[in-house]
């Protein structure tokens, strides 16, 4: 059964599933959808075209569908989109996207972010990805499935990370983070494999092995990245993991890390 505080402020064009609990002075708004059985907490505004699925929990303070920080977006139609099974925490900011790409910012499912982060208007999150406190995303962002991001930690804009990548706290991402690597610093580089997370992660000793020697093979015993590539390929055995690193270097638009 769907509950809402008498406090609220609930547009009668918003559309509340079966099981969406709404706490005190929440606002939501004329546009926007929440998914059966999710919890939205107390003070939290949703507006704009916002589309949250099920199961999701919104903690206090946290602000989803705002327009954009964008000085040329005039109020067009753009969209957030999110998932299931998300965990929202306090003070967190999700923007509408701008009308500069798909006018969607996107979020998929079981994604932790903590408090105060923020994801930018564009922004494209998987699923099991977490961010921890103060960790931001500019505009354009793409976050690959299970990645980390340390508390702290800033992404400039049209940025790539990885699925499995590690970004340490208060590091600063200026280029593309491939999958399975671990980076790190306020200027960042990469410093090898997410060894500890892939193995959390149940990959196999073997798999894990296999792409430290790619990481060694690209990044330390060539100069250049085509070379690097080409020898991966000629040395080691094809795998769904190496394809995932080595098409990660197609389309970049930032560079990747060193």
């Amino acid at each position: 059964m769907t509950y809402i505080h008498p406090t609220a402020v609930i547009s009668p064009k918003a559309n509340l599933s079966d099981g969406v609990q709404i706490g005190p002075y929440s606002i939501i708004g004329d546009r926007v959808s929440i998914g059966s059985d999710s919890i939205i907490d107390a003070h939290v505004v949703i507006e704009g075209y916002t589309e949250i699925g099920e199961r999701n929990t919104i903690y206090p303070f946290a602000v989803i569908g705002t327009p954009p920080q964008d000085i040329t977006y005039n109020g067009e139609k753009t969209k957030v989109v999110i998932g299931n099974d998300n965990i929202v925490r306090e003070y967190v900011t999700i923007h509408r996207a701008s009308t500069k790409d798909s006018r969607k910012t996107v979020i998929g499912n079981n994604n932790y972010f903590m408090a105060y982060t923020h994801i930018a208007h564009d922004c494209v999150i998987g699923n099991h990805v977490v961010m921890s406190n103060l960790a931001s995303l500019s505009g354009h962002v793409f976050v690959g499935d299970h990645a980390i991001l340390g508390g702290f930690a800033g992404v400039h804009q049209f940025v790539r990370i990885g699925a499995y990548a590690f970004v340490g706290s208060k590091s600063g991402i200026d280029r593309d983070v491939p999958p399975f690597m671990l980076t790190s610093e306020p200027r960042a580089k990469l410093f090898g494999i997410n060894r500890k997370g892939l193995a959390r992660a149940g990959f196999s000793r073997q798999k894990i092995d296999d792409l430290k020697k790619a990481y060694r093979i690209i990044w330390r015993e060539n100069k250049s990245f085509r070379k690097g590539i080409e020898q991966v390929k000629k040395e080691l055995p094809p795998s769904v993991e190496l394809d995932m690193l080595l098409n990660f270097f197609n389309g970049s638009k930032r560079g990747i890390l060193r």
